[in-house]
């Protein structure tokens, strides 16, 4: 179907464009070629970096020359998901879309209102005669759905301006002024094995059961972490009975909070019964700890027919316990400018026995970047003193709230005026392109915004088309204040 009869007509005759060129993470080419022909057909002058990004110049309105210059920020790729029963090539057809009341969706696929919607929106500013504007430059990235590794490698001399919209907000109604950083480090402690002791009995302990979730979004609700409850109970036993571990695992992928963790330990088997009841108490007290925040902790003991013939040495148990103990978990700092953000955390995201070695994996965040310094620092530090070596990718830098923002007072006073309402002003705990395009260019006054999307990142998205409207709205009233101030 054709989305050209929805109003605005002209962004949804930009968006219905942009929904028939294949654009998968990793393969923009046909997308990045689109808006370079696009930019071409009106006269524009459009400029690609290494990466692939592209800017595009777009000249003031008549008598708006002098105003400052915007960024109309957006990113090219889309996720591509689809449902089991559905015959879809991402890479060659284009995306089937349906009204459903008051709802545009696509046919079984992602939709790509993320951040299609946005980009339209650019596009159309550009061609609509009405729109009031200073120099404007249209700054559309690639690869922001699998790393930021478009605006990671954004040429910083390719933007003159230093006033920044970004379109890839979500929700209407809210201006987005801060995201966290983040970095991940991995630690690796080298094992040092020992026969096992002639009186051990074998144990399996599995810690289920918890909420798990969101290493940025979720941190906030202080809920359980698996690796962090099963070592409380492994260090509580070590207290008063020789330990031995043999295996741990624990969590899996950076960005997630670890809800199982495994470790199979031997003790003296006269002391089987004791170091049962020990760790069902410690469970019981992590679990009483968490209280209604997660309160599925479960602890499960599997006694095992024999005992291996090789343990870890006491040392090596003690090592490892010690660093897991240690090693920050969780919400470390609250913001001073945005109530209710988290500021810094520290998610342990996983424990993985591998040969010789476990390794430990972390991932960090904050919206201040000498605050992430500082946290990845201090885990450093802790992996060092227990005797592991350390290897840490490079920092993506956050975003710091600024509610001295001109470009933030405008985007208020605009909301206001324009659609009768107090617009809420957020951040987020988790990663945004802002971040890294306000260290790129420093002076970067930036906010973001956008229509109503659910779902993103499934098959479910969808974008409420009366949003869209409402947004494409303000977005004009917003840019033609800009112009005069």
């Amino acid at each position: 179907m054709s989305l050209e009869n929805l109003e605005p007509k002209l962004l949804w005759r930009c968006f219905d464009a942009i929904r028939r060129v294949p654009r998968p993470s990793k393969h923009e080419e046909k997308i990045r070629t689109h808006i370079v022909n696009w930019a071409k057909e009106h006269k524009l002058e459009p400029r690609v970096d290494d990466a692939g990004n592209v800017v595009v110049p777009v000249p003031a309105t008549p008598g708006c020359e002098n105003a400052p210059g915007v960024v109309l920020q957006t990113h090219m790729d889309m996720v591509c998901e689809k449902n089991k029963d559905v015959e879809f090539d991402f890479m060659a057809d284009p995306i089937e879309v349906k009204v459903d009341g008051d709802w545009l969706t696509a046919k079984g696929t992602t939709l790509g209102a993320d951040n299609g919607v946005g980009l339209a929106a650019s596009l159309a500013i550009a061609e609509d005669p009405d729109a009031v504007h200073g120099p404007l430059e249209i700054l559309v990235t690639v690869d922001e759905e699998t790393g930021l590794t478009g605006a990671g490698a954004l040429s910083p001399d390719l933007l003159e301006g230093r006033r920044l919209l970004n379109l890839d907000t979500e929700e209407l109604n809210a201006l987005y002024i801060g995201c966290a950083g983040g970095g991940d480090s991995n630690l690796q402690l080298p094992l040092v094995g020992q026969t096992t002791p002639a009186d051990a009995a074998a144990l399996e302990l599995k810690i289920k059961g918890l909420r798990g979730g969101h290493s940025g979004m979720d941190i906030v609700e202080q809920r359980g972490n698996a690796v962090k409850a099963l070592v409380r109970v492994l260090r509580c036993i070590d207290q008063q009975y020789p330990l031995h571990l043999f295996r741990f695992e624990g969590g899996g992928v950076h960005n997630a909070i670890p809800r199982e963790a495994f470790a199979d330990i031997t003790v003296p088997a006269a002391a089987l019964d004791a170091v049962t009841a020990l760790a069902r108490a410690q469970t019981d007290a992590v679990r009483a700890e968490l209280g209604a925040t997660d309160p599925g902790l479960e602890l499960e003991i599997i006694p095992s027919d024999s005992a291996p013939d090789r343990v870890w040495s006491p040392e090596t148990t003690k090592r490892l316990i010690g660093l897991l103990s240690v090693l920050p978990h969780g919400v470390d700092s609250m913001s001073r400018d945005v109530p209710g953000l988290v500021e810094t955390s520290n998610n342990l995201a996983s424990v993985w026995t591998r040969d010789e070695s476990v390794v430990v994996g972390t991932s960090s965040r904050s919206s201040v970047g000498s605050a992430l310094d500082d946290m990845r620092a201090r885990i450093r530090a802790a992996g060092r003193l227990a005797g592991a070596t350390v290897e840490e990718d490079e920092a993506y830098p956050g975003w710091k709230p600024d509610l001295d923002s001109k470009v933030l007072a405008v985007a208020k006073k605009v909301h206001e005026e324009t659609l009768g309402i107090v617009p809420e002003v957020k951040a987020v705990h988790a990663g945004l392109e802002c971040g890294i395009i306000g260290e790129k260019c420093p002076g970067m006054d930036m906010v973001s915004f956008g229509p109503t999307i659910e779902a993103p990142h499934s098959p479910d998205e969808r974008v409420n088309i009366v949003s869209v409207g409402t947004f494409w709205k303000y977005l004009k009233a917003v840019l033609a204040e800009l112009s005069a101030v």
